[in-house]
C-alpha cells in the first residue's frame, strides 16, 4: 500500500542490465525470503525502476504489482545507488535506532508467525522495498494470534538486493516512529535480526487511491469521498511542513502513497525519501532533487530548493 516503495536512487545503468540468454533481469522480493525458508520467488523487471508504479498497498485486494510510471527516482543525473548500506550489522542497526525506542519491537519468527509463513495467501502487494503481509498481532504485544483475532497490521519486508535500501529504511522508521498524526499511517514497529529487516504498520481496508482512480473495474468515487480524501492528504502535508516538532519534507506526494482507512480517511505513507525543513533563519532547503515523474514541483525541480 504505499505503505510504499521503491529505490529512491535510481542509476541508469539499472535499466540495462539483462540476463545472459538475453533476457531483461529481474529482482523481487521472494528471493531472499525464500532463503530464510519464508516465501516464493516473484520478481520484477528491473527495467521497471524508471517506469514501474510504485504503489505498495496494505489493503485486502488481489497482490499488486507495479505496471506504470511513477516510480521515484533522482531527477538529476546521478552515480550512486540507495542500497549501498544495506550490509549493515545489527547492532549498527540497533545504534541508528535509537530515536524509536517507543516501537514495538518483533522478533522475525513473530512476523513469520503472524503473516502464516508469509504465504502467498497473505500477500498484499509489493514494491522497490520488497513484499508487503497481512499479518495479525496481539493488540498489545509482539505475539502473533489467530487470524481474524487481535490487531490487523500490514508487514514490509526489506529484500536486500531490491531498489530500496538502508538509508529508505532508517528514514521510514525514523519519521513514522516518531511523528503521530491521524493523517500519517502508524507504523507499529519493526524488526532487526542479521539481514532480516521488517517493518509492521496499522493495516489500511481500502488501499492506494491510485487503485481506486485507476485500478481497471474500479468504481468511480463520489465527490463527497473525494473531497475528504484531498482534505485529509492536505492536513497530513500541513502537519509535516506546520505543525510537526521539526518541519518535514515529505518528496513524495502521489496517489499511490495516499493509503485509505475503512471510512476512507487518507494517510500518507512512505516517508522513505522524506527529509528535515528549514528551521530558525533558514527560510530555504537546499536538496538533492529526488522524487516521481509527473508528481515532483516543477520549480523544485528546477531549483532543487524547497
Amino acid at each position: 500500500m504505499g505503505f510504499g516503495h521503491q529505490s529512491r536512487e535510481v542509476v541508469e545503468e539499472n535499466s540495462s542490465r539483462k540476463k545472459k540468454d538475453g533476457g531483461e533481469e529481474e529482482t523481487g522480493c521472494w528471493v531472499k525470503l525464500r532463503f530464510m525458508g519464508s516465501c516464493m520467488s516473484s520478481r520484477s523487471r528491473v527495467d521497471n525502476s524508471v517506469s514501474g508504479r510504485t504503489g505498495t498497498h496494505y489493503a485486502e485486494s488481489e497482490p499488486t504489482k507495479e505496471s506504470s510510471g511513477d516510480q521515484p527516482v533522482v531527477l538529476v543525473s546521478s552515480t550512486t545507488t540507495s542500497n549501498g548500506g544495506s550490509a549493515s550489522s545489527t547492532p549498527k542497526f540497533s545504534e541508528e535506532l535509537r530515536v524509536a525506542s517507543q516501537l514495538r519491537k518483533f522478533t522475525f519468527i513473530d512476523l513469520k508467525l503472524a503473516t502464516r509463513n508469509f504465504r502467498p495467501e497473505s500477500l498484499l502487494g509489493e514494491g522497490g522495498f520488497g513484499c508487503v503481509f497481512k499479518g495479525w498481532i496481539e493488540e498489545n504485544g509482539t505475539a502473533p494470534v489467530k487470524p481474524g483475532t487481535g490487531l490487523t497490521v500490514a508487514v514490509k519486508t526489506l529484500n536486500i538486493d531490491g531498489l530500496q535500501g538502508h538509508k529508505e529504511w532508517l528514514a521510514e522508521v525514523d519519521y513514522l516512529g516518531n511523528l503521530l498524526h491521524p493523517n500519517l499511517v502508524k507504523l507499529v514497529g519493526y524488526c532487526i535480526e542479521d539481514d532480516h529487516r521488517l517493518l509492521v504498520y496499522e493495516f489500511m481496508p481500502r488501499g492506494s487511491l491510485e487503485n481506486h482512480l485507476f485500478r481497471k473495474g474500479s468504481l468511480p468515487l463520489p465527490w463527497s469521498i473525494r473531497m475528504k480524501i484531498a482534505l485529509g492528504a492536505a492536513k497530513g502535508l500541513a502537519f509535516l511542513h506546520e505543525e510537526a516538532e521539526r518541519p518535514v519534507i515529505y518528496r513524495d506526494f502521489k496517489t499511490s502513497n495516499i493509503l485509505l482507512d475503512a471510512d476512507y480517511n487518507a494517510k500518507l505513507s512512505d516517508f522513505g525519501l522524506a527529509k528535515d525543513g528549514p528551521e530558525g533563519d533558514k527560510t530555504h532547503v537546499s536538496t538533492r532533487v529526488m522524487g516521481t515523474y509527473g508528481y515532483a514541483a516543477p520549480e523544485y525541480v528546477m531549483t532543487g530548493m524547497w
